[in-house]
């Protein structure tokens, strides 16, 4: 005599099992029924045997992802409509950054214009109010002038690890550059 509880279990595995291969996502829905909607009609379908008798519906539209050997698609570029003053749009000369204040500090730097180009960055306050704070500020700089100075835009990576630091930064800069006309 085989147990009550041996029953049950051999009752709730098979349950379970059946349960689990009749499981379908709904990408797997989405697939028999692409596979349904191809079939000519007529046809029986693998599960049943029945003919499928599906509406017909246009094919879901999926843009092509570009391979990696294609071509990127150039660009149209306008022309500008008036000629800058200098030969990147910006007037030589120092300019001060607006006040950026942060939780930890005010952030405020200079930019140096010269030939229409940025020449330099030069902070005037950075967060130092304890020395971890100091330690960001020292380590955040260097890394956004350099990226600025190659970029030669605000528009550059904010510092891991130091992201309100960097961001106050390049907004201080984005005044300063805006104080230039760039």
């Amino acid at each position: 005599m085989i147990p009550r509880r041996a029953v049950a279990a051999i009752v709730t595995t098979a349950l379970g099992l059946v349960l689990l291969f009749s499981f379908r996502t709904p990408s797997d829905s989405a697939v028999a029924g692409a596979a349904a909607a191809t079939s000519p009609p007529g046809a029986t379908s693998a599960t049943g045997g029945q003919p499928t008798q599906t509406p017909a519906q246009p094919a879901p539209t999926v843009p092509a992802a570009p391979s990696a050997t294609s071509a990127p698609t150039p660009v149209p570029t306008t022309a500008p409509t008036a000629a800058p003053s200098q030969p990147g749009g910006m007037r030589d000369g120092q300019y001060a950054g607006a006040v950026v204040n942060i939780r930890w500090g005010a952030v405020q730097v200079e930019v140096t214009i010269a030939g229409g180009r940025i020449t330099d960055v030069t902070p005037l306050q950075l967060p130092s109010s304890d020395p971890r704070t100091a330690q960001i500020s020292e380590h955040a700089e260097p890394l956004l002038r350099s990226a600025v100075l190659e970029a030669q835009t605000a528009q550059v990576d904010l510092v891991s690890g130091a992201t309100y630091t960097s961001d106050a930064y390049l907004r201080s800069l984005q005044s300063a550059l805006d104080q230039a006309g760039g």
